[in-house]
């Protein structure tokens, strides 16, 4: 609860090195709104600054919505500026999920609508329950995908695609998504946090230094080509690599028939 006594719009859980972070209006199917965006936006960056996290999981609370996406009822009463402001702020929660230097897991619920789908799509693995639906409706409501779930979506799946769901605003289920491929897979509803912990867990058999610098790569590289991207990889990452620990533990544990120590650096 916060201190004046509503219940907090992002729940915070850290197991071992994994942090779940709920959006937290079921009642609203986890709409976002200001103070949700803010919260979403304050949690990735303390997960990301805290070296004992290794791998963040997003999810909603309720069993009907990951998220609908953009508080309308709270866009409808605001000023041009304010909505703005907000938007910009969704924008932001975008690009924290994925810049963060963690691997980021969407485990989707529910219902990932608009600002939802965007969180998702900027998310760096999708888990979804079989009753997931996904799309970006926004153009049935008078908006557009501004914080970037028009140019993910079209970046992760066939162009054509992309704009059937884009200029239709329909959304589709979670099979349908799988096969499109921004869902890497589909689990009943009920096991769709194990499924997520699942993930997470392999995730952290890996030096969290090189996912860092795995992640990194893959973000620098789109919209260049290979030689280029193998070159800045050359002249910023990979260095980095050579000069790590983790690097180094890595061919002595294998050859010792060992579990890796990584300690990230």
């Amino acid at each position: 609860m916060t201190a004046s006594g509503a219940p907090e719009s992002v729940l915070v859980e850290q197991v071992g090195a994994v942090t779940t972070l709920t959006i937290n209006r079921p009642e609203a199917y986890n709409a976002l709104n200001a103070d949700v965006l803010a919260a979403l936006r304050d949690a990735v960056r303390s997960a990301e600054a805290d070296p004992s996290v290794r791998a963040v999981v997003v999810t909603g609370a309720g069993e009907k919505a990951f998220s609908a996406g953009a508080d309308l009822k709270e866009l409808a009463g605001m000023s041009s500026d304010r909505a703005h402001e907000v938007m910009r702020s969704g924008q932001q929660v975008m690009r924290e999920l994925e810049r963060a230097a963690v691997p980021v897991i969407a485990a989707v619920n529910g219902v990932a609508a608009g600002g939802g789908f965007e969180i998702a799509l900027a998310c760096d693995i999708v888990i979804a329950a079989e009753t997931a639906r996904f799309g970006l409706p926004e153009p049935r409501v008078g908006l557009i995908a501004g914080a970037g779930g028009i140019h993910r979506l079209t970046r992760q799946i066939p162009l054509k695609h992309a704009m059937g769901l884009l200029l239709t605003g329909r959304l589709i289920g979670a099979e349908e998504a799988h096969r499109l491929g921004f869902v890497n897979e589909v689990v009943p509803a009920a096991e769709l946090m194990d499924a997520a912990q699942r993930w997470a867990r392999e995730i952290l058999e890996c030096s969290p230094l090189l996912l860092r610098l795995t992640k990194e790569s893959a973000q620098d590289g789109f919209g260049r080509s290979v030689d280029d991207a193998l070159a800045r990889d050359w002249e910023e990452r990979i260095p980095r690599m050579l000069a790590s620990h983790d690097h180094a533990e890595g061919p002595k544990a294998f050859v010792s028939k060992r579990k890796p120590n990584w300690t990230g650096r």
